[in-house]
């Protein structure tokens, strides 16, 4: 699979959306609340407006998802999904931990991700078949012999329910959750991706919140699906599992259910 052109225009689109953000960035910026109690910025709706209008400058005829600006219909079987700032709230709070998130799928699923962090200018990409590279070089996730020695990571537990909660501590308790780390959004994928975590785990999830980093986790070594094990895709169900080490999916998952 030959992705030359749409890895270009993956970096064009971080660095406009670099642009956007870079200047706002602990700049006290106003907060609106969208209709599902998120938080939102000038800055997530302009690096999506500037993505946009690159895709649709060269991939006219594929589809767009954006966080902010929601889905064009495309004809190609193509859909590039935008999260602009992946980690509004780390934003917001002048934590440079938030991310730029960019994918391509082909036929629902991923194939290229990126996750772009501007202010330390920190880049990983992923593409099928191909290693994930940090800054341009290869990353690779690190082995985890037990559970009983992983680390372990969330956004927080304000995004499970109860039953979703009770699950994600089942599986924390088999870790060795004095390291748990609470926070992160998806720079915990990419510090998977680079070998300082072992696992993620998270409920509730949109398209958008995770596509890009598949591609990422998967091209340095590690796993991801959802909590039955299944391959993620466009019609996933918001539960999200990421391993460093393949190895241990089927500890994890029988954690998960218990």
């Amino acid at each position: 699979m030959n992705l030359a052109a749409e890895i270009a225009l993956a970096h064009r689109l971080a660095d406009a959306a670099r642009t956007e953000i870079v200047p706002l960035f602990r700049s006290g910026v106003e907060i609106e609340v969208k209709a599902d109690a998120s938080p939102v910025t000038v800055a997530d709706r302009a690096a999506e407006e500037a993505m946009r209008r690159l895709i649709e400058a060269e991939f006219s005829g594929d589809g767009i998802h954006g966080e902010e600006f929601g889905v064009k219909d495309g004809v190609t079987g193509r859909q590039w999904v935008l999260d602009p700032i992946d980690g509004t709230t780390a934003f917001l709070a002048g934590r440079p931990i938030f991310a730029t998130l960019i994918a391509l799928l082909m036929d629902g699923f991923p194939v290229l991700g990126m996750i772009d962090q501007p202010i330390t200018k920190e880049r990983w990409l992923g593409t099928a078949g191909q290693a994930t590279v940090f800054n341009g070089d290869p990353v690779r996730t690190r082995q985890c012999r037990d559970l009983s020695t992983a680390s372990i990571a969330t956004s927080g537990p304000h995004y499970f329910s109860q039953a979703e909660g009770d699950a994600f501590m089942a599986l924390a308790a088999k870790t060795d959750h004095r390291r748990m780390v609470m926070g992160g959004d998806c720079y915990n994928y990419a510090c998977l991706a680079s070998g300082f975590i072992d696992v993620v785990c998270e409920a509730n999830l949109k398209l958008h919140d995770f596509a890009a980093l598949v591609p990422v986790v998967e091209g340095a070594g590690g796993l991801m699906c959802d909590w039955s094990g299944e391959p993620l895709h466009a019609g996933s169900d918001g539960t999200v599992l990421a391993l460093g080490d393949p190895a241990r999916l089927e500890d994890a998952l029988e954690a998960l259910g218990s």
